[in-house]
């Protein structure tokens, strides 16, 4: 049986649509980390590492010299391997993440055992962060790449978090954008001119729903999107990433 989560390490797909926002900024297997920032209005400040290093360590890791989380585990049936920035203002919802897709990943294992694989399982998650606006305002985004090659061949998905420090809250897809307008309508043509290879057909008519784009990070310059491998867009041979100049998206942008 066929795990729910994809790989990471092997292959990974990123779409990364950049537009200019005012205020914001930017991965089911193990990978590596990174966290991002928005605009927003306060005096709030993310405390690097606040909840940081107590997370990592219920997840059996340590901080690097560079203050990121490292958790490295062999053993004869899979591999796992963490790095990711811990200063993400919501550190709970990280470690939250994180401790459930390792659980589900070891217990996967432990049901299906290698039965002649040569290598072992492999869980990778790395992240990055991404930041947008001046603290102690603005946002903040950490998108975590998570693969692994527990399925038919390796596959990379991807989780983010974005928080708008100045209203101490999140911001998901439905919240980026203005009430009443229709950001996929506006989206779909964007990726789509974007995959278009010179001198080759472009790709059939995308129908991407929102559930497609709920993986992104915010900058001041860019939105970026994270489309899963194997998902909504081919899992090979397509350019997956796309940069839109913040004029086509800012009359949609909250």
């Amino acid at each position: 049986m066929r795990m729910t989560y994809t790989p990471l390490g092997l292959t990974s797909i990123t779409v990364a649509l950049i537009v200019g926002v005012t205020g914001c900024g930017t991965s089911s297997a193990p990978a590596k980390g990174t966290t991002a920032t928005a605009p927003g209005a306060s005096s709030i400040q993310p405390s690097p590492g606040s909840g940081g290093q107590s997370g990592c360590t219920a997840l059996g890791g340590s901080l690097d010299t560079e203050g990121a989380c490292r958790l490295h585990i062999v053993n004869p049936t899979y591999q796992i391997d963490f790095r990711y920035p811990v200063d993400y203002f919501d550190q709970q919802s990280v470690t939250d993440f994180l401790t459930q897709r390792r659980n589900d990943f070891v217990d996967w294992v432990g049901r299906h055992p290698l039965k002649g694989r040569p290598v072992p399982y492999l869980f990778n998650v790395s992240g990055k962060g991404y930041r947008s606006g001046t603290p102690p305002a603005g946002t903040q985004s950490l998108v975590l790449r998570i693969g692994d090659d527990t399925g038919v061949h390796p596959v990379t998905t991807f989780r983010a978090f974005n928080y708008d420090l100045a209203k101490r809250t999140t911001i998901t897809f439905d919240t980026l954008f203005k009430p009443g307008t229709d950001p996929v309508s506006v989206l779909n043509p964007l990726v789509q001119s974007a995959l278009a290879k010179p001198g080759a057909p472009g790709p059939q008519k995308l129908d991407l729903d929102a559930t497609a784009y709920q993986n992104f990070a915010i900058t001041d310059a860019a939105v970026t999107f994270f489309f899963n491998q194997d998902g909504p867009l081919p899992y090979e041979g397509s350019r997956l990433e796309v940069v839109v100049p913040r004029g086509k998206l800012e009359s949609i942008l909250a």
